[in-house]
């Protein structure tokens, strides 16, 4: 496999996802959905030597799932229930904005993971890292399972926190 066709299949993966609800916001046949993600799949790989590496990939991959689903639409125009254009212009632009929105919590996820202490940060590793649950964690911390349990719940309800605050920073 050449470089180019590494690099595609690495950003593919990781915007499949977000084509994929795209497709399913427009696409009312599982099979058919499967044949345009498919279908969108192959023309992201054809196509990549076009793709500028500054830009997003996801929108650019949105982009040729709407023309993906737009050749899908026209083949399907007897169909009654099939979104127009401009429906699936707006899907996709939500959709983007979507995927931004929690690229940027992602973001700021980690920003509010890199200020939490030795303890904490300790048991989110073992917890999400690791993949613990509370009770093999309790065995490791000289913890209760129910203190864990609890002590999770407060880090998440502090990171939660973290990122609003954060994404409203940002927002100003």
């Amino acid at each position: 496999m050449d470089e180019i066709t590494r690099q595609a299949t690495r950003h593919w993966t990781l915007a499949q996802p977000a084509v994929s609800a795209f497709i399913a916001s427009v696409v009312r046949d599982f099979r058919d959905r499967d044949d345009v993600l498919q279908n969108v799949a192959v023309a992201v790989v054809e196509s990549f030597h076009t793709y500028d590496s500054d830009s997003p990939f996801i929108p650019w991959a949105i982009g040729i799932a709407r023309r993906q689903v737009g050749l899908y639409l026209r083949r399907r125009s007897r169909d009654p229930l099939v979104f127009d254009d401009d429906a699936v212009a707006c899907l996709a632009i939500a959709l983007h904005e979507e995927a931004q929105e929690r690229s940027h919590a992602l973001d700021f996820l980690q920003d509010c993971l890199g200020s939490l202490d030795g303890r904490a940060k300790k048991l989110i590793g073992l917890r999400y890292r690791d993949d613990m649950k509370p009770a093999a964690i309790a065995t490791e911390t000289d913890m209760t399972p129910n203190s864990v349990a609890k002590a999770l719940q407060r880090l998440r309800d502090h990171l939660r926190g973290c990122i609003e605050r954060k994404s409203l920073e940002a927002s100003v």
